[in-house]
């Protein structure tokens, strides 16, 4: 008895996830511009622009840009991710009233700082990092 050729399902099966993560991170950026288009009438209703206001929207064009990466190259860059991470802390920090305790703002700092280190080790090139060669 010959064993079965499974590669045509599994590559229905690859086919189909491909599919359906493409339907998600269309929906993902769908999302993201509703919700974009919802904060910026709550920007005109109120007439007034906080800097929490601007780095809302700058997660939100993070988040699109990801998406616009990931569906021109098929890949995301692990430093897009980091960068919504810090945008989202700076934006906490912000958020939080003089009421919170010091120590969190050390703690938020620190997972910045933390962050940023890390996007800089991840983009480290040894001998200069030319990439035009």
């Amino acid at each position: 008895m010959e064993p079965i050729d499974t590669r045509p399902y599994r590559s229905a099966i690859s086919a189909t996830i491909h599919q359906m993560e493409n339907v998600f991170l269309l929906v993902i950026a769908v999302f993201t511009v509703a919700a974009m288009v919802q904060e910026v009438y709550v920007i005109i209703d109120g007439r007034s622009v906080a800097l929490k206001d601007l780095l809302l929207m700058f997660i939100y064009v993070e988040v699109l840009a990801m998406v616009g990466v990931y569906y021109d190259s098929k890949k995301i860059p692990i430093t897009l991710p980091l960068f919504i991470a810090i945008t989202a802390l700076a934006r906490l920090v912000i958020l939080q009233g003089k009421d919170q305790p010091p120590v969190n703002l050390l703690y938020e700092s620190g997972a910045i700082l933390l962050l940023a280190v890390a996007c800089i080790v991840i983009n480290y090139q040894p001998g200069g990092g030319d990439k035009a060669k």
